[in-house]
């Protein structure tokens, strides 16, 4: 985004957030808490009981039934009846994204929390994450770190995951790494409602909404994502859960997602760019990136039966070698003129990476972003 829009923007965020204050507490909750249901009726009393028993805040419960068939929709009216907090809103089965857009036009509060139907909230999560925004004016929403239960029906992939998730907490920790996958565990974040309604909610596409939303707060808007250091949430990781069905969560959805940030937030402004690692993951990333525009210059690979190959147009090249190449063909005669992209899947090998990009001066978060 240009600088002049991205001023543009943060004064409309600016303007919501006056608005924002201007709320009498009496009349409105401070949070509102945004919960989407679709056949969750086994869970879905004790997720909405966690959330209204949280301490130090008196939330609303917007519960949106996406048209469930197993009762779900029934059981949150009855609850509705019993507590004056709840607002129920029922539909037919129009997708998450719109079950999350018709509850956000019904928030009323300053914040919303977003919460799955099968998760519980700690007692203290909408407390801290309030206090933590209102300290940190400079954040769109905050999250939390979070525990997986069943702890012992994890995937190892999925331990893998919120190992890394829950690693990164500060506003340059997630930016570092939001091009690996999405950093915050969406359930577990509570977002100002002025910036969420700024950025057009969350969006329909072929792609992972919250990743999305993500991406367009950190880059199109200029804003910052946080974590509460603690572990406020519990998720629920079940066999179901759409992440692991729909395919709007598939792995060639996020790439194509993250690559058209990276060309146009972090390539482009580079004038090119090399990749770090050219087996399957990153192969992906050059097709996917070339058909925006940018071959990569350089590829640096460890493998030496690879090197001296062509891949993608670019020239295989050895670590040793990297620093010589770019300086040779970067008008800067730097090593940090091209922004370098990591792109490997394997166990351990960031951090091998680390040392190498660390021996050729390489700035992780400015001249080096790892993409898996």
């Amino acid at each position: 985004m240009k600088p002049a829009e991205l001023g543009f923007a943060r004064i409309k965020v600016a303007l919501h957030r006056s608005q924002e204050d201007n709320i009498s507490p009496s009349r409105c909750p401070a949070v509102c808490v945004l919960m989407p249901v679709r056949d969750a009726r086994g869970t879905v009393a004790r997720a909405a009981a966690s959330c209204l028993e949280q301490q130090g805040v008196e939330p609303e419960l917007i519960g949106v039934d996406d048209g469930s068939t197993d009762g779900s929709g029934e059981l949150l009216e009855g609850l509705a009846r019993r507590d004056e907090r709840i607002k129920v809103i029922r539909g037919p089965n129009r997708g998450l994204v719109a079950a999350l857009n018709a509850g956000l036009a019904e928030c009323r509060g300053r914040y919303v929390a977003r919460m799955d139907a099968d998760d519980e909230m700690l007692p203290d999560r909408l407390a801290r994450q309030v206090e933590y925004l209102m300290e940190h004016p400079e954040l769109a929403g905050v999250g939390c770190r979070v525990r997986v239960e069943p702890e012992n029906k994890m995937t190892a992939g999925a331990r893998r995951y919120l190992d890394w998730s829950n690693s990164l907490v500060t506003p340059a920790e997630i930016r570092r790494e939001i091009f690996v996958e999405s950093p915050l565990v969406h359930p577990s974040v509570t977002l100002r409602r002025g910036v969420l309604e700024t950025a057009g909610g969350w969006r329909t596409f072929d792609g992972p909404e919250d990743y999305d939303l993500w991406l367009r707060l950190v880059f199109d808007f200029g804003m910052s994502l946080a974590k509460v250091p603690e572990v406020l949430h519990l998720w629920r990781d079940r066999p179901g859960r759409l992440t692991r069905t729909d395919p709007r969560y598939r792995p060639a959805a996020f790439l194509r997602l993250k690559c058209r940030y990276l060309a146009r937030h972090v390539i482009e402004p580079r004038g090119g760019w090399v990749l770090w690692g050219c087996g399957p993951v990153g192969k992906a990333l050059a097709r996917e990136l070339a058909g925006l525009g940018w071959r990569p210059e350089a590829i640096v690979e460890v493998h030496p039966g690879r090197i001296g190959e062509v891949i993608a147009g670019a020239p295989v090249v050895p670590v040793e070698r990297a620093g010589d190449f770019c300086r040779r063909h970067s008008s800067l005669r730097s090593v940090r003129r091209f922004v370098h992209l990591g792109a490997v899947g394997q166990a351990g090998a960031r951090e091998r990476m680390r040392k190498e990009i660390g021996r050729l001066g390489l700035v992780e978060g400015v001249d080096f972003l790892f993409t898996a």
